[in-house]
């Protein structure tokens, strides 16, 4: 896919670090202008707009909350003024607090639904009314995950995030049909990012991942090829859809240690 996003311009959120920055890489690889959003680890965010630099590829910087609606439309128009264009919108940035519902800190719940659904959306809205102005298609790519079907618990505002991702993705894909706007989703396996040290040590990761059915964690790095790949123009005849980089997580791996059935 080298080369084959010359000419195009990229805004993904939460890329300072994990799948949004190895996303921005990956879609800089392939030749796009990136706008890199990020909210935290703003030296990261620095380094990533280096690596795309010396790509030979430019690199804008928004450290803006995805939650602000006002501020998201004007990190899109920021990026149209000095790019000229937006030709693909990947949303990567969230939050979350893991607790039992009942006694969930209310603030962290409501974070948690501020930044990882109603973030989501204002920058698909913003980027996609955009890219309707411009008349040429266009791409989004939204990070989902597997919290979207499977009820983890003490990730009630997440799984319900998610959820709400997927009718937003299928619905945004309808919508943008007659624009030639393709809007898909990517569900990562659990994966090696910095906000998973949020919740467990380093020991407890790599004991957990021997667990899983593929026996290992995703690296961001798997989770930004299947996001290049929905991006890329060559995708052309993919809207709508999930797709599943997740080891195996939804095959009925548990069968494997025992007999087979129920």
């Amino acid at each position: 896919m080298t080369g084959s996003l010359t000419g195009k311009v990229a805004l993904v959120t939460g890329a300072s670090s994990g799948i949004g920055r190895a996303a921005a890489v990956a879609l800089a690889t392939a030749g796009a202008d990136v706008a890199l959003n990020y909210f935290s680890l703003a030296e990261y965010a620095e380094q990533t707009a280096e690596d795309i630099r010396r790509l030979g590829r430019k690199a804008l910087l928004f450290p803006v909350d995805v939650s602000v609606q006002a501020d998201v439309e004007a990190m899109v128009g920021e990026t149209v003024a000095k790019l000229g264009r937006v030709d693909v919108y990947v949303s990567s940035a969230v939050f979350s607090e893991r607790e039992p519902f009942t006694t969930a800190n209310m603030a962290g719940f409501r974070k948690t639904i501020d930044v990882s659904m109603w973030g989501a959306y204002y920058g698909l809205r913003a980027a996609c009314a955009r890219m309707i102005e411009q008349g040429e298609g266009g791409a989004a790519v939204i990070v989902s995950s597997p919290h979207a079907q499977i009820a983890f618990p003490n990730c009630m505002a997440y799984n319900m995030a998610k959820a709400a991702l997927d009718q937003m993705m299928r619905t945004a894909a309808v919508e943008l049909l007659p624009h030639k706007i393709r809007v898909n989703s990517v569900y990562p396996g659990w994966t090696d990012t910095p906000g998973e040290r949020k919740f467990l040590a380093d020991e407890a990761i790599k004991q957990a991942a021997k667990g899983l059915p593929w026996g290992r964690l995703a690296t961001s790095e798997e989770i930004a090829r299947a996001v290049l790949f929905l991006a890329d123009p060559g995708s052309d005849y993919i809207t709508g859809t999930v797709l599943h980089v997740d080891g195996g997580l939804f095959l009925p791996w548990w069968s494997q240690r025992g007999s087979g059935s129920l």
